[in-house]
C-alpha cells in the first residue's frame, strides 16, 4: 500500500511539474465574425468560421518565444462580411485592435486600431485553415497570419527598441508571397492604405523615428507613470518630437496617422494633468501633426 501511495504521489508531482512548465500560446484575441447584411446564407458557416479563426490565431504557435499565461497578447479581430460573392466567396472588412498592458496599472493602451477594407476570401464550412509562410495558398489564412505577425511586431517594439524586427520581416514575407494573388490589399498600387504599406512603413529605415516613438512612449513613458507620473509624462513629451520629425518629412505617412488616431484621446488625458509649460509644448506639436483636431488640443490650454 505504501509503495502504491508513493507511486501515486510521484506521478502527481510529475504531472504538476509538467503543468507548471507549460507555456501559453502568444495570443488571447477575441475573434468575431458578423454578417448583418448578408441574406440567404446558413448562419452556421459564419459561426464555424469564427471558431476556426479563433483557434487559428490563439492556438497556433507563432514564435519560439515562451509566453506565460498572463503575458498573452490581447486584441480584437472583428470581421464584418458585407457581401456573398459566390457560394463560398465573401467580401468584407476587418477591424483590428491591439492592446498593451501598462506596468503597475489595470490600464491597456491601444497600439493599433485599424480597419482593413480589402478583405475577400473563400471559405467552406469545416474547411481546415492551412497556412504556409513560404507560399500563398489562401487569402483568408494569409491575411490572418499577416496580422498575427504584425501584432507581434508592434507588441515587441513597445517593449524593446526595434524588438519587432523579426515579426515585421515575417509579415513582409507574407506580402511578398501574395504579390501574385488576385485579391486586393497586397500591392503598392492597390492604394495608399493597405497591408503592403503597413509593413513598408515598419521596415523602411527612413521611418525608424516612428518605431523609436513606439518604444520610448510605452516603455519609458507610460510604464513609468504609475510610480513617477511627472518623469513619465516628460519622456512622452520628448517622444512627440519623433512624430514631428516624420510629419515634416512625410506628413501623409500611413503609420503616422494610425499612431495619432490610436493615441489622441490618451495624450489629451495625459496632459490634462500636466503643467502649463508641458501642455504648451505638447499642444504646439500636436496641433502641427494633427491639425484637424487642433480644437481638442487647444482645450487643454484652458484647463
Amino acid at each position: 500500500m505504501k509503495k502504491i501511495t508513493i507511486a501515486v504521489l510521484l506521478a502527481l508531482f510529475c504531472f504538476l511539474a509538467s503543468f507548471k512548465s507549460v507555456k501559453a500560446q502568444e495570443f488571447l484575441c477575441d475573434v468575431r465574425v458578423t454578417a448583418p447584411t448578408v441574406e440567404g446564407t446558413d448562419r452556421r458557416v459564419f459561426e464555424d468560421l469564427q471558431r476556426a479563426l479563433y483557434e487559428f490565431i490563439n492556438n497556433r504557435k507563432w514564435t519560439n518565444v515562451n509566453f506565460k499565461m498572463a503575458e498573452r497578447i490581447e486584441g480584437t479581430i472583428l470581421i464584418t462580411i458585407k457581401e456573398r460573392v459566390s457560394s463560398d466567396e465573401y467580401k468584407g472588412s476587418i477591424n483590428l485592435v491591439l492592446r498593451r498592458p501598462i506596468y503597475k496599472t489595470a490600464y491597456n493602451s491601444n497600439l493599433l486600431n485599424y480597419i482593413d477594407e480589402n478583405f475577400q476570401f473563400r471559405y467552406i464550412e469545416a474547411q481546415p485553415l492551412d497556412f504556409n509562410s513560404n507560399s500563398f495558398t489562401s487569402n483568408l489564412t494569409s491575411v490572418m497570419a499577416f496580422y498575427a505577425y504584425y501584432f507581434l511586431g508592434l507588441e515587441f517594439d513597445s517593449f524593446s527598441l526595434y524588438g519587432g524586427d523579426p515579426f515585421f520581416q515575417m509579415a513582409e514575407s507574407i506580402v511578398n508571397t501574395a504579390q501574385s494573388a488576385s485579391e486586393t490589399g497586397w500591392k503598392a498600387f492597390d492604394g495608399n492604405k493597405n497591408r503592403y504599406w503597413l509593413v513598408e512603413n515598419m521596415t523602411n529605415p527612413s521611418y525608424r523615428p516612428i518605431r523609436q516613438f513606439m518604444y520610448e512612449y510605452h516603455r519609458l513613458g507610460l510604464d513609468v507613470m504609475a510610480d513617477k507620473a511627472d518623469e513619465g509624462r516628460a519622456k512622452i513629451t520628448q517622444t512627440l518630437e519623433y512624430l514631428q520629425k516624420i510629419y515634416k518629412e512625410r506628413p501623409g505617412l500611413l503609420w503616422l496617422q494610425l499612431v495619432i488616431d490610436a493615441k489622441r484621446d490618451e495624450l489629451i488625458n495625459i496632459y490634462s494633468k500636466g503643467s502649463a509649460q508641458e501642455k504648451t509644448r505638447a499642444v504646439n506639436i500636436l496641433r502641427e501633426i494633427d491639425p484637424s483636431n487642433s480644437t481638442k488640443y487647444d482645450a487643454l490650454l484652458r484647463n
